[in-house]
């Protein structure tokens, strides 16, 4: 069977690398790169999967070609079937895609999570999420720091995001802020790795899991999978805790692969409930009992707060904000807009009037966004935009949401004010769910 997968260069690889390698009934005939998942702006890009991890079969590697091309790629080379391999995209688009893999010929699939779940030595802990940008690596490091407080050693194993030399990236680790430096990641791994290093824990990712999660779990008493966008786990949890948003209420029910995460919970979060309509808390709180009714439910806060609420106060601030959350989490503001409503900025600037080169381009694809300055850099040139963008808006304060410390990053004239958030329980702790579900836990 020749076989094409769709994919944003995540989900697609590890797809290919647990159902598909070294199989002698299946040939791997490309996989497509999804628009908009910024391939293209990093160094180098990725055009080929590299013969080092295809394995045999596969002496020049596998292609990778721009998912424009869908139709072409299956009628030109007699694809047989296309599997969907990404994320955080809304099941219209997911049948929009096998009605083009359909039109062409081809039978469209996607694997399911018995088929790409991976078996781990320790425990796992897994927190998800039905879209991005809910909170998932906050309650993450909730997790891992209570469970280090209980004397174990603790393993982060994040989905990859292998924007660099692929073969270079089968393995990561990441203990320290050298190290980041030393992979040259991008700002989005950064916003993703740092808090967690950190707090002190040590960070795997990659893109060759099956090595991953062997070598993770070789470090620890367990494993913490800190999901990505609103993927499945890549390891079979022990614990699956999955986050819903009621500031996005009903999109737990109509985002792929989220609301598979949601019907296999064991657990679920209502984050930032201190922001969010009454009425859309008991929106999502219907849906997660009609989806989940087996999942016990918890409410909670997103607790923002700034390093210097005094800098913030009455200043006129441009707000930068994780990136993800932005763009294809589709928000129009984060934690760092919260911030400085609540800290009292005079006026939150709007980037647009700054923006260059690729990040004007940015604010420009997203319209949505509601004075915010996404934390886009994925190649030197567009870090060095971001630079700019930040000195021709002139800020009196930059208030910075992203997760990652900008200042290490950006050399600008206004003082940068970091914005922290945590996930606060309504009824319990993360302690108390440790020791509620202990019996799913083996402990």
């Amino acid at each position: 069977m020749r076989v094409l997968v769709m994919g944003a260069a995540g989900r697609d690889f590890h797809d290919f690398n647990v159902a598909f390698r070294g199989r002698e009934d299946i040939e791997m005939v490309a996989f497509t790169s999804a628009p908009g998942q910024n391939l293209g702006e990093v160094e180098g890009g990725h055009d080929r999967y590299p013969p080092a991890l295809a394995g045999e079969g596969y002496p020049d590697g596998i292609p990778i070609e721009p998912e424009a091309d869908l139709e072409r790629l299956v009628r030109e080379r007699n694809v047989d079937r296309v599997y969907f391999s990404y994320s955080d995209v809304s099941h219209e688009h997911v049948m929009h895609a096998a009605s083009r893999a359909m039109s062409a010929g081809a039978s469209f699939g996607i694997l399911g999570p018995e088929d790409i779940c991976l078996d781990a030595d320790v425990p796992v802990v897994a927190v998800d999420a039905v879209r991005t940008g809910c909170g998932k690596s906050q309650v993450a490091g909730a997790f891992a720091d209570a469970l280090s407080g209980r004397g174990l050693d603790v393993s982060i194993v994040r989905e990859p995001m292998p924007y660099g030399d692929l073969a270079e990236s089968r393995v990561q680790r990441f203990g320290s802020h050298e190290d980041l430096d030393a992979a040259d990641v991008t700002i989005e791994e950064r916003e993703e790795y740092e808090q967690h290093i950190d707090a002190g824990h040590v960070v795997f990712a990659g893109v060759d899991y099956a090595d991953v999660i062997s070598a993770a779990a070789e470090e620890a008493d367990v494993l913490v999978w800190d999901g990505g966008n609103n993927e499945l786990p890549f390891v079979r949890p022990d614990l699956h805790v999955v986050l819903v948003d009621p500031l996005r209420p009903g999109d737990e029910t109509r985002y792929h692969p989220g609301e598979t995460n949601l019907r296999r919970a064991d657990a679920v979060v209502s984050n930032k409930e201190n922001s969010a309509d009454p009425d859309d808390i008991e929106q999502v709180a219907v849906n997660v009992r009609d989806l989940a009714p087996g999942a016990d439910l918890f409410h909670a806060d997103s607790v923002v707060t700034v390093d210097d609420p005094s800098l913030v106060e009455g200043a006129s601030v441009l707000v930068v904000e994780d990136g993800p959350t932005l763009t294809h989490g589709d928000a129009s503001h984060g934690a760092g807009a919260v911030a400085a409503d609540r800290y009292g900025a005079a006026e939150r600037l709007d980037p647009r009037s700054g923006a260059v080169g690729s990040i004007a381009d940015v604010l420009e694809r997203y319209p949505h966004l509601d004075r915010v300055l996404p934390a886009m850099g994925y190649s030197d040139q567009q870090v060095a935009d971001l630079e700019a963008t930040i000195r021709n808006v002139d800020p009196q304060v930059v208030v910075s949401g992203t997760p990652h410390d900008l200042s290490r990053r950006v050399d600008v004239d206004a003082p940068i004010v970091d914005v922290t958030y945590e996930v606060d329980l309504h009824d319990t702790t993360f302690d108390g769910l440790l020791d509620r579900y202990a019996g799913l836990l083996g402990s």
